[in-house]
């Protein structure tokens, strides 16, 4: 499991997150006491399907599955702290009360934009990672 920060830009109202990237052999590991489907987010970058799973022990931890395209099986699997992924869960959740009180003719930026863009850039500090 190799770990990298992100920073986020000033607007972005988010401070400095450290985020796991995950092997399948450490996915394994973390999900071998099972999983819990929470959330779905698809965007431009790619689909992202937001779960937690316990390992052999209890041990929770908090995920995401990244899906690029068509392919069947994740591009990427990173893992969040608590605190970070209540966040994603907040601004998913804030949105569906954000789109009630919005037309669908309006194309304003909500919660959920907000979600897709701090994905966009976790995404792209994994990649440099990887480089």
């Amino acid at each position: 499991m190799k770990s990298f920060k992100v920073n986020f830009h000033a607007e972005d109202q988010v401070e400095q997150m450290t985020v796991q990237k995950l092997d399948e052999a450490d996915f394994e590991r973390v999900t071998e006491g099972g999983t819990r489907h929470l959330f779905e987010l698809d965007t431009n970058i790619g689909f992202f399907v937001f779960f937690d799973g316990a390992d052999s022990e209890g041990n929770i931890s908090y995920l995401v599955l990244q899906y690029e395209e068509d392919n069947e099986d994740p591009t990427a699997c990173y893992g969040f702290e608590l605190k970070d992924f209540y966040e994603f869960t907040a601004l998913y959740l804030n949105d569906l009360e954000f789109n009630e009180e919005t037309s669908e003719e309006e194309e304003a930026y909500g919660p959920v934009h907000h979600l897709a863009h701090l994905m966009y850039h976790i995404v792209e500090e994994g990649r440099k990672m990887e480089e």
